[in-house]
């Protein structure tokens, strides 16, 4: 009873968003332990413009009503918060990067809980629990902190949030994209669409795979007739890039051959351009068959390294499964950074087969020292 009195007395229910309360009542510092509202910015402007207000003002760019929570504390001064909120607090990009850049100078993590699985009935969205103290003084230090990590299995993690890089989490495929990003990249491109074909109408046969036409587990395939300049365009862009994984370690996420896989010359878009279905890459200069397997090899060891160490956080979570990892989703911002970092039209021959070998024994040390002694010497 004497626990209960306690807590009436002490523990306050409130809806601060809608109205803050004043500190000064308080006997004791107040500590805020919150599930705020998940409620996109860009789901009010469609369905909920009653909540368009919380979003304008001193809150204008903020994305998510739980980011006004957070900055309202901050600027309210309270030194102890427990949030729940969506991961895409750590880990996300321009959704979060705002909310991320002004608050933390302000507030360390002391730790965190991060699931990535479902937790409530009535979303997917993947939750940490954050445990925030006050810094005595705002700084720009990176914040470091230890977290668990929930999934198919329980791991300890130490994070390091770096303000070079909106303090986000996961961030080592960013930095070496930016670091490694050759002086003289590739030229990438994605997708051919049925206007290429139509356009480029011929007597070359060629069997092109309908990536908007799926159903009973395959995809449709129909033939068309194009002329030379598209019949050698697909030619000597063979590959294309798997942005879902499907489940299964044979359907990572990564860069495949399209004959390989489907059988056919070249993927088509015949409707909208969706970035999950399978998406034909067209790379300039035009390479050599030995030179686009090199160029497919390196980008899938380095894809599985970052994988690896960054236990897929740079990734995006597309579904909840069973399996012993969780699935994930490739931009195509990504893929053309890490297509950017391997200059193969630029790498002389006898060196390519050194490459080729680190490649093979998945060395990846010296395929970062290759590639920077390269940059030094060509650019």
């Amino acid at each position: 009873m004497e626990y209960l009195h306690i807590a009436k007395n002490n523990i306050q229910l409130r809806d601060t968003l809608k109205n803050y309360p004043d500190l000064k009542s308080f006997r004791y510092p107040p500590y805020h332990i919150t599930n705020p509202p998940y409620l996109y910015l860009g789901y009010v402007v469609k369905n909920s413009k009653r909540n368009i207000k919380y979003f304008s003002g001193q809150n204008k760019g903020y994305q998510d009503l739980y980011q006004i929570a957070l900055i309202n504390d901050l600027r309210h001064g309270l030194e102890q918060l427990i949030y729940i909120i969506p991961t895409n607090f750590l880990f996300g990009f321009s959704v979060s990067n705002k909310i991320r850049k002004d608050f933390l100078p302000y507030y360390n993590i002391k730790k965190a809980v991060i699931f990535e699985r479902k937790i409530f009935d009535f979303t997917g969205t993947n939750v940490c629990i954050c445990f925030f103290e006050k810094k005595a003084q705002p700084s720009q230090k990176p914040v470091v902190f230890q977290a668990l990590k929930i999934n198919s299995k329980t791991t300890q993690k130490e994070y390091y949030l770096s303000p070079q890089n909106f303090y986000r989490a996961g961030g080592e495929f960013d930095e070496y994209v930016l670091c490694f990003k050759s002086s003289s990249p590739l030229k990438i491109k994605f997708y051919l669409t049925i206007e290429e074909v139509i356009k480029n109408k011929g007597e070359r046969e060629v069997k092109l795979l309908d990536a908007n036409n799926f159903s009973n587990g395959s995809f449709k395939i129909n033939t068309y007739g194009i002329n030379e300049k598209l019949y050698n365009k697909l030619k000597h862009n063979p590959l294309f890039v798997r942005t879902l994984d499907t489940g299964s370690w044979d359907g990572r996420v990564g860069i495949y051959h399209v004959k390989e896989t489907f059988g056919v010359d070249g993927i088509v878009v015949t409707k909208e351009k969706y970035r999950t279905h399978p998406i034909q890459i067209f790379v300039l200069p035009r390479l050599v068959e030995e030179d686009l397997i090199l160029l497919k090899d390196y980008f899938n060891l380095m894809l599985e390294y970052f994988r690896g160490i960054t236990d897929s956080e740079f990734l995006t979570t597309f579904k909840y499964s069973n399996s012993n990892y969780i699935r994930k989703y490739l931009g195509l911002s990504q893929t053309k950074k890490l297509l950017e970092t391997f200059p193969v039209h630029f790498i002389p021959k006898e060196e390519k087969k050194m490459l080729k070998t680190f490649i093979e024994q998945k060395d990846i040390e010296n395929i970062k020292d290759f590639l920077l002694n390269l940059n030094s010497l060509f650019f």
